[in-house]
């Protein structure tokens, strides 16, 4: 397999270089988080001129290392590793297996010359809330499966082929290694059950494992559906499943959440700027993941391709909501849906998803609900089959999918 460089990524290394806070990497497991800072930051520091010894590389799951899963003989290890006056840089991988490992990294960074990075791979560590035991003093960078330019990247075929590889079994690394569908699709799935799930049972202690599995496969099959706590609990009754409450529903959700196995799309009303609480989406931060958990049916490009768009956007660095505006259609107010809308700092994109634009009436059917927003920011129509980007009459950006995700500045076209 080729390597894959992540150049994204490690500029948010660079950008968060000797800040003075604990560099928290996180994301979903097998995303790359360790393969980020070792060897991609690693050689980075040492092309920078870096000495070898003043990077303490520390990596827990190797048994020669064992002695410094105790939180004494870390912390002694990496302040005896410290010889002069220069910046050293300690990267440490799976830290969570370190017993009261917040207060070991909080006492490090009262090392003047100290820069810490570190990842975890358990549901305790894969938990949003692991941000908050520093108080301020974690700076979390976001791992996610690769993109589909990573993924081409690092892809033996064709741009065309490894897209077809792309939306079935999605952008987690190691897919890369395998060779045929057989072996991909046994590696997904039996990652999501044995890994996945497994991490949020033991953490949450959940009894219930046959909600926790019925719910994963209603998101699984709704992916970009609006839904919400209630439909989801009816859904539960309707199948004779019992104990289903919303408020184990909104658990279960949030420990989805958390794990960064899922991620929720709030509806943002455009005209009158402010969220509405209820319904909303949710979409898999790996589409081969969601792909895997319903062995491969359900194969509909919309969704995939949404889905595919939605994670595209947040890799960028965008927040991401869905959009609803209002219109009048024969004297009466209609509400329609914009399908992303993107902010980052000044910067706003409404965004359409639509599988095909064979013809000019389909075309005015997506743009409709673009042309009621009231103000200038910059709209597009994202494609399957549009092959060259092109400008409708008026003035919206049409592009394919393919050229959106190859293309860094495809948002700005």
């Amino acid at each position: 397999m080729k390597e894959i460089p992540r150049p994204k990524y490690l500029q948010r290394l660079i950008n968060k270089r000797e800040n003075g806070l604990i560099k928290i990497v996180t994301g979903i497991r097998r995303s790359g988080k360790s393969y980020l800072l070792d060897p991609i930051y690693k050689n980075y520091l040492l092309e920078q001129g870096i000495k070898e010894d003043h990077i303490i590389k520390i990596d827990l799951d190797e048994r020669e290392n064992r002695l410094y899963l105790d939180p004494d003989e870390l912390n002694k290890y990496v302040k005896s590793s410290i010889k002069d006056d220069d910046m050293y840089y300690v990267i440490i991988d799976e830290i969570q297996k370190v017993e009261d490992f917040e207060s070991v990294l909080n006492g490090f960074l009262h090392v003047k010359n100290l820069d810490v990075y570190v990842t975890g791979s358990n549901s305790k560590f894969l938990s949003t809330d692991i941000i908050t035991e520093f108080r301020g003093r974690g700076d979390e960078i976001r791992v996610l499966p690769l993109s589909f330019s990573e993924y081409v990247s690092a892809h033996s075929g064709d741009i065309e082929e490894a897209w077809n590889d792309y939306i079935v079994f999605g952008g987690l690394p190691r897919i890369l290694s395998y060779k045929t569908e057989e072996e991909k699709s046994k590696y997904l799935i039996d990652l999501f059950k044995e890994t996945y799930l497994k991490d949020i049972i033991e953490r949450y202690n959940i009894q219930r494992v046959d909600i926790l599995d019925a719910l994963v496969n209603m998101i699984s099959s709704s992916v970009g559906s609006l839904t919400n706590p209630k439909k989801l609990a009816d859904t539960f009754s309707s199948n004779n499943i019992k104990d289903a409450s919303i408020n184990t529903i909104v658990s279960y959700l949030n420990y989805l959440e958390d794990a960064f196995l899922i991620n929720k799309a709030e509806r943002y009303d455009v005209k009158g700027k402010k969220y509405i609480s209820t319904p909303f989406k949710y979409y898999f931060s790996d589409i081969g993941l969601r792909n895997a958990r319903i062995n491969f049916r359900q194969q509909e490009e919309t969704h995939i391709i949404e889905n595919i768009l939605y994670n595209e956007l947040i890799y960028r660095g965008y927040n991401v909501d869905v959009g609803v505006v209002d219109i009048r259609e024969n004297e009466k107010r209609k509400r329609v849906e914009i399908d992303f809308v993107c902010n980052q700092s000044y910067k706003r994109y409404y965004i359409q998803s639509a599988l095909r634009l064979p013809t000019r009436e389909k075309t005015l059917q997506e743009e409709r609900p673009l042309l009621n927003i009231e103000d200038n920011f910059k709209k597009i129509i994202v494609t399957k089959d549009t092959s060259k980007h092109w400008i409708t009459e008026e003035g919206i950006l049409v592009i394919g999918i393919q050229e959106f995700l190859l293309n860094e500045n495809s948002l700005d076209i």
